[in-house]
């Protein structure tokens, strides 16, 4: 009809003419679903109850334990489920004697005196002699109640009453039970078809089933997702109280600020919103186990699921439009961003944990389950920018058919939030705008000096998105770093290795330079003639290496606050990570010193979780990890030493910082993420190209300092002085032996140079 005009207004003709209501249509169908649960229900109840009630275990009920009647009426039970339809006149006689029976036990056993077991004996009578009315009933009459009753034709329009169920749930929770007759009514329309398929012995039989019986699951979960709806939209209230409203109370409270904090409305008012989620949650529970089709539904884990499926939805949304930033804003809009949703999640836990108790879930614990689904997911799906095989949505181990995390159209570069929240972070610490301090973990403008930001900012991240967040940004920054080291060894080998004249040029180099114990004769102007040819070559490899150096530096300050939060909040776990890792070591190095020893098997996952749990917790150095596997680079020592100290010339040392910093800033140069983006790039090759950089920044030291002591200079000159404090940085942030060092550089020219800014 909505595809064809004339069929609509024949349709909508139709409905005119018949004075059509869905409303009276709709409460005619639970009715009657009702009646016709409620008639094959009773069939069998009676005698079940009064065995229950005799076997002195039924609650609420005054009636002493009686063996020999509870056993009776268990028989009785059981002849009254033994009954069919297949030979009526031998049934109808068998009612007959079951109510003389229970007459006759009412008289002699003087249960007369018990209003309650008097009323089931009434009840069950009735039902009796009902049956031997119906029994009667001839083949023809049952054929056509089985027509009228089906409900096949309905699979389709049942649909267009969703709307009308839902409003009927939020006015009334306690019509869950007669949608349950409805919903059951809906899956007999099941039976014809799959009586066909079953008649036709077709191995169909159970995948049909599977599948109408998982499509009519997912339509009762559409219906009843208005009673978390619901439950959310008044947990918005609860959230907005306990977060704007009601003040934590202190443990310790002075008697006269009591009434302060007593908040007595505010209060009241937070008791009536729970009061009427506790009643909605009442509502679906009524409900009872049902089986739809031939899978059964669990009411309390329809309500737990229905809850995470509204959660998911709302902290997405939060997240979604908590982290969207204008790249064009003069002052950064990420802390005040941060803090609001820091506020809003916090909001969210609070209230989870407030009203628990009363709708009978695992707060917390659905909270991190949920909360780090949703995170490892757009990470995920973020990360995916970066693979040639893609994770697409149906393979994620981390989307779910009955509780789907909500997919966003991206706003800018990035797939969500994640990745903006990881752009506006490096956006703001830009090493070209930026300088960094590493003893107050800060970074300042470059041209106001005023501080940007510093490490506040990863515990307002941990604050809005939690650990699995940070974690999750980290995970994130990895995959970043992995694409731009890629980079710089796909540029070295097309720009230099796969170029001649290059190579020639370099060959020509090592030759000048071998051996590095040796010293260069007038090294100034060598140096300079070198790093005149080799300038050019410079900058696409600078700004891979600057922004390598930012994100290092980045996951340092992540790792910390995973670290610090970790032994703050889970001592236990810190302290066993951390034992369990020094143990693992220890074997490993003991293995390799015996290899007798045991060692861990490669079908072994215990280094690969322990990897996952060292990292989620920070205990692990970002800067000593290897991204990629590097081949065998020619000349790759040697073009580092170049593109480092054609640089430095740049930068110049502050003594307040105890820094280098750059001379200009028209040209724009940070050195923490210089050094350390140096050191990463060494790092993720074989340790003699670090050894044979070092000595080249050794012999390069010796020879200038040999320079100015045969014209006896006072002082050492700029250019050393800047290569001995990229030393000391280098020392710091990898981590290596002063000694490996002091073997290249001896340490009398390091006192030399510590002496020299001692005094000014």
């Amino acid at each position: 009809a909505e595809v064809n005009k004339r069929i609509k207004q024949i349709r909508d003709q139709v409905l005119a003419d018949s004075k059509f209501n869905p409303l009276l249509v709709f409460e005619l169908l639970l009715n009657i679903a009702q009646f016709e649960f409620k008639l094959k229900e009773r069939e069998q109840r009676g005698c079940k109850e009064l065995s229950e009630v005799y076997s002195g275990t039924k609650p609420l009920t005054r009636v002493e334990k009686n063996d020999n009647l509870q056993a009776w009426f268990g028989e009785m039970s059981k002849q009254i489920n033994s009954l069919g339809y297949d030979d009526s006149t031998s049934a109808g006689r068998k009612i007959v004697q079951l109510i003389q029976a229970l007459e006759e036990v009412q008289e002699f056993h003087q249960l007369e005196s018990n209003l309650q077991v008097r009323q089931f004996l009434a009840d069950t009578r009735q039902y009796l002699h009902q049956m031997i009315r119906t029994i009667n009933i001839k083949e023809e009459v049952l054929i056509t109640i089985e027509i009228v009753a089906d409900l096949s034709y309905a699979w389709n329009i049942m649909d267009s009453y969703t709307d009308y169920m839902q409003q009927g749930i939020k006015r009334d929770p306690t019509l869950v039970i007669k949608l349950r007759a409805t919903f059951l009514k809906m899956a007999s329309a099941l039976d014809l078809p799959l009586m066909r398929i079953n008649q036709a012995s077709s191995q169909d039989l159970m995948s049909v089933s599977q599948y109408y019986s998982g499509e009519l699951v997912a339509y009762v979960r559409k219906v009843l997702q208005i009673i978390p709806q619901t439950m959310f939209s008044l947990l918005a209230n609860i959230i907005r109280l306990l977060t704007n409203s009601i003040r934590e109370v202190p443990t310790r409270l002075e008697k006269d600020k009591m009434k302060e904090y007593a908040q007595l409305d505010e209060r009241y008012e937070v008791a009536k919103l729970t009061h009427a989620i506790s009643v909605f949650t009442e509502g679906i529970l009524m409900m009872k186990t049902t089986l739809v089709g031939i899978i059964k539904i669990d009411p309390k884990q329809l309500l737990e699921d229905g809850i995470r499926k509204e959660l998911v939805s709302q902290v997405s949304s939060a997240l979604h439009h908590g982290l969207m930033f204008n790249p064009k804003a003069k002052v950064s809009e990420l802390l005040p961003r941060l803090h609001l949703l820091g506020d809003q999640m916090d909001g969210f836990l609070r209230s989870f944990e407030y009203i628990q108790d009363y709708v009978n879930i695992y707060g917390l614990k659905i909270w991190q389950e949920e909360v780090s689904r949703i995170i490892n997911y757009n990470v995920e799906q973020e990360c995916n920018s970066f693979l040639r095989t893609k994770i697409q949505d149906w393979e994620s181990i981390y989307q779910s058919k009955a509780i789907p995390i909500p997919r966003y159209a991206p706003v800018d570069e990035s797939v969500n939030f994640i990745g903006r929240l990881a752009r506006e972070i490096l956006r703001i610490t830009d090493s070209k705008t930026t300088c960094y301090v590493d003893q107050m973990k800060a970074w300042y403008d470059l041209k106001t000096k005023q501080e940007i930001t510093n490490r506040t900012l990863f515990e307002k991240i941990h604050r809005a998105v939690g650990s699995f967040g940070l974690s999750g940004l980290d995970r994130l920054l990895c995959f970043m770093i992995v694409k731009e080291l890629q980079t710089f060894q796909l540029q070295f080998q097309r720009s230099i290795l796969k170029d001649k004249s290059w190579t020639d040029n370099f060959s020509q180099i090592t030759r000048t330079c071998s051996p590095l114990q040796g010293l260069i004769g007038q090294p100034q102007r060598f140096y300079q003639q070198v790093i005149s040819k080799t300038n050019k070559l410079h900058s696409l490899f600078m700004d891979i290496i600057l922004r390598v150096g930012q994100m290092q530096l980045l996951r340092r300050q992540i790792a910390y606050e995973l670290n610090t939060s970790c032994k703050f909040d889970s001592k236990f776990l810190a302290s066993a990570l951390q034992t369990i890792n020094i143990g693992l070591l220890a074997d490993i190095e003991q293995h390799y010193r015996d290899p007798s020893k045991p060692y861990p098997k490669e079908e072994n996952s215990l280094m690969y979780e322990l990897t996952n749990y060292l990292e989620a917790s920070g205990f692990h150095n970002p800067l000593r990890k290897i991204y990629i596997t590097t081949p065998r680079l020619p000349f790759f020592s040697l073009f580092t030493f170049l593109l480092t100290i054609s640089h430095l010339g740049k930068l110049v040392y502050v003594r307040s910082i105890d820094s280098l910093t750059c001379k200009k800033p028209t040209e724009p140069l940070d050195a923490p993420p210089f050094v350390v983006g140096i050191y990463t790039l060494l790092k993720q090759s074989h340790t003699d190209n670090t050894n044979l950089f070092l000595a080249f920044l050794g012999q390069y030291v010796r020879s200038m300092v040999e320079a100015m002591n045969s014209t006896k200079e006072p002082t050492m000159s700029q250019d050393v002085l800047n290569v001995l404090v990229f030393l000391e940085d280098f020392i710091f942030y990898s981590g290596l032996s002063r000694k490996l060092v002091e073997s290249f550089v001896p340490d009398y020219i390091f006192d030399e140079f510590r002496g020299q800014f001692a005094q000014g």
